[in-house]
């Protein structure tokens, strides 16, 4: 049973407001890919600038499959400019490792104790069949601030923008209004 437990990752010492960026990877990585991926995050979130001013930064990957970046605005902004500093980085780890960061299409659950995708198109089946239902976890990768990251990142699908869409749907379908 693997642990997704998270919270004492995240640092203490960050503004509830710092702003937050999740890029799900369409695989699980491997153990060298991770140690790599983790070194690459480690150094970025050192040496990240906005205008010149060092942004107090924390970067890592969890799960082997979510890389968490997380900039505290409290001492520096973070710049159009340095934002796409970091786009570069996720683009430069899917080239390096062969892996898709950017599709918002693909969804994470979890399901039997274990982490598992599923493209949206295949949501409604997946409901439909009872593979996904209400209380599923569901990982929200739209959170944006370290709050959001600690209250509303894994959430029961009825909590979230798939529950409003998908389940009322389903519900409307089968005739349970």
């Amino acid at each position: 049973m693997q642990n997704f437990s998270y919270h004492n990752l995240l640092p203490s010492d960050f503004n509830a407001d710092s702003r937050v960026w999740i890029y799900q990877s369409n695989r699980l990585f491997n153990l060298s890919e991770a140690l790599q991926i983790e070194d690459m995050l480690n150094s970025f979130s050192e040496q990240w600038l906005s205008h010149g001013d060092k942004v107090k930064a924390y970067a890592n990957l969890f799960f082997g499959q979510f890389i968490v970046l997380m900039a505290d605005e409290s001492a520096a902004g973070v710049s159009g400019c340095s934002t796409d500093s970091s786009v570069r980085l996720v683009k430069q780890i899917e080239q390096q490792f062969n892996v898709n960061l950017l599709d918002r299409q693909l969804l994470a659950f979890i399901v039997k104790d274990k982490l598992q995708m599923l493209p949206l198109s295949q949501l409604p089946y997946a409901i439909q069949n009872h593979f996904i239902d209400a209380d599923t976890i569901y990982f929200n990768n739209l959170v944006s601030t370290k709050k959001e990251l600690e209250e509303e990142w894994m959430i029961p699908v009825k909590n979230s923008w798939l529950g409003l869409r998908y389940l009322k749907a389903q519900e409307a379908s089968s005739g349970k209004e």
